[in-house]
């Protein structure tokens, strides 16, 4: 009963994870199009800087922005904080059902270092709190009086990031840390920054007094750093369903493409709404990263006996004397020896009845416990064990390079199999 009770709470929480995040990055697009469509006339308001003039439902909506703040407040004022706080909440909720739950499978991987479950979940925990502080510092430093050497200064932490993360965490847990580093940045801006300044402006007026202009700007500018990031985040928050996005030796690079491609296309999007010239370039730009990563992807992973010879003593990459022997015979493989390595490395998941704890039923359905379903899944097999080294997870049942190598002479051409 017990794997069933964690696979729905699973199911909830994504569920909530995904409303509120549509929720979120749907004001926060809104509302920075909304400010970057703003147009001055005379008879705006004291105070006023621009308004917008929209359709939308059957009915015509006159926005006025205030560069710092009306002259008195209105008696309703809606804020927009639980939108961003129910992301982060749900979606930190989720990373320790699935990641630091399964840290084992999904968080850890023996092949990139040796760390514990308990001590990568510490680290994962304490990064998130760390990057947001290098983060805040960056932008209250000189560098933030210059959106430009401040975007340049943050990308390069995050790479640094990227690339720290990949020499502690398995593929897949490496992706999804970086979305949850850049996530949670996003939103400490709203909870440290954006919210506690725009009180600040409240306060002041309910006090009779001029708020600061200072502190709408910076709030500006952290919603601008959110709505840059929005979208490297959705791609890296979907990456772990995707090997050869997260299976790749080069996926800290890929997450250095994302964040250009991710920063190009909302630049072309909110210069569009400033009625600026359009920058059609940046999808030139957006393709030939996208270019990259799917050319990254095809690079072959390093052979585990190698990695781990040069720089990881940790690692025993010992395989059977049969596979070796296999691998290295340039006839055509058995199926018989296919069949042995699949249900000797994967079957334990996916079969009918799993043996491997917390696993109710075969991931996605796939089951490789028969020589039928082997021969039906082979592309499947090439795709996360050969092409990529995403399956098993973190290699727990000690897949050899031998045996990937015996797996990618047969599903090149599943026919050719001696019987």
């Amino acid at each position: 009963m017990e794997p069933i009770i964690w696979e729905w709470i699973n199911l909830v929480a994504r569920w909530v994870h995904v409303i509120t995040a549509i929720a979120w990055i749907g004001s926060s697009f809104y509302f920075v199009a909304l400010d970057l469509s703003l147009k001055k006339r005379e008879d705006l308001p004291k105070g006023a800087g621009g308004e917008a003039w929209q359709i939308h439902g059957g009915g015509f909506y006159n926005m006025v922005k205030y560069l710092v703040a009306p002259d008195r407040l209105p008696k309703e004022l809606t804020w927009f904080k639980w939108e961003a706080y129910s992301t982060w909440i749900s979606g930190f909720f989720l990373l320790c059902v699935l990641y630091y739950r399964g840290a084992d499978l999904f968080l850890i991987d023996p092949q990139v270092s040796p760390f514990s479950p308990k001590e990568a979940i510490a680290i994962s925990v304490i990064s998130l709190a760390l990057g947001w502080l290098a983060y805040d510092l960056l932008c209250k430093s000189p560098l933030g009086d210059s959106d430009v050497k401040l975007a340049a200064a943050g990308f390069l932490v995050l790479v640094a990031a990227a690339y720290g993360f990949a020499q502690v965490f398995s593929g897949r847990g490496a992706m999804l840390q970086m979305g949850a580093l850049i996530g949670t940045m996003m939103v400490a801006n709203v909870f440290f920054l954006i919210i506690p300044n725009q009180r600040k402006v409240v306060d002041a007026l309910i006090a009779g007094q001029t708020p600061d202009p200072k502190l709408g700007r910076q709030a500006k500018q952290r919603s601008l750093h959110n709505n840059y990031l929005t979208l490297p985040v959705l791609f890296l928050m979907l990456s772990n369903h995707y090997p050869l996005a997260f299976g790749s030796h080069w996926a800290w690079v890929m997450t250095a493409l994302v964040l250009v491609m991710g920063g190009v296309i909302r630049h072309f999007f909110n210069s569009r709404h400033a009625g600026k010239v359009t920058p059609w370039w940046t999808w030139a730009a957006a393709a030939a990263c996208m270019a990259a990563i799917i050319w990254l992807s095809s690079l072959p992973p390093p052979r585990e006996h190698e990695v781990a010879t040069a720089t990881k003593p940790w690692i025993s990459t010992q395989p059977e004397a049969s596979v070796q022997a296999a691998a290295a015979d340039p006839k055509p493989v058995s199926f018989a020896q296919v069949t042995d390595v699949v249900v000797s490395r994967c079957s334990m998941c996916h079969s009918t009845m799993p043996g491997w704890e917390g696993i109710n039923e075969a991931p996605r359905g796939v089951l490789l416990d028969s020589p039928e379903e082997i021969r039906r899944h082979a592309s499947l097999i090439r795709l996360q064990a050969v092409l990529t080294h995403a399956m098993p997870p973190a290699n727990v049942s000690q897949i050899t390079p031998e045996e990937r190598d015996l797996l990618g002479r047969w599903t090149a051409d599943p026919d050719q199999a001696v019987q």
